[in-house]
């Protein structure tokens, strides 16, 4: 039971990482003079990475113990 809460607290702090990663992004783009569009595609560009990162990140990890 212990395991799981820690599983599942852990993803939501890779999630949170990765919103606020995603929000800088756009606010970012957005002083950089991209439209919102533009700013929502970054943001979402960087989202998507760094869960892939935390994801391979993760896996490595489960193959070294």
């Amino acid at each position: 039971m212990a395991v799981l809460a820690i599983i599942l607290l852990t993803a939501a702090l890779v999630v949170v990482f990765a919103l606020l990663a995603a929000a800088g992004a756009a606010k970012l783009a957005r002083l950089d003079g991209a439209t919102y569009p533009t700013a929502l595609v970054r943001a979402a560009t960087t989202f998507t990475i760094t869960l892939t990162l935390a994801a391979s990140l993760i896996g490595t990890l489960v193959q070294l113990q």
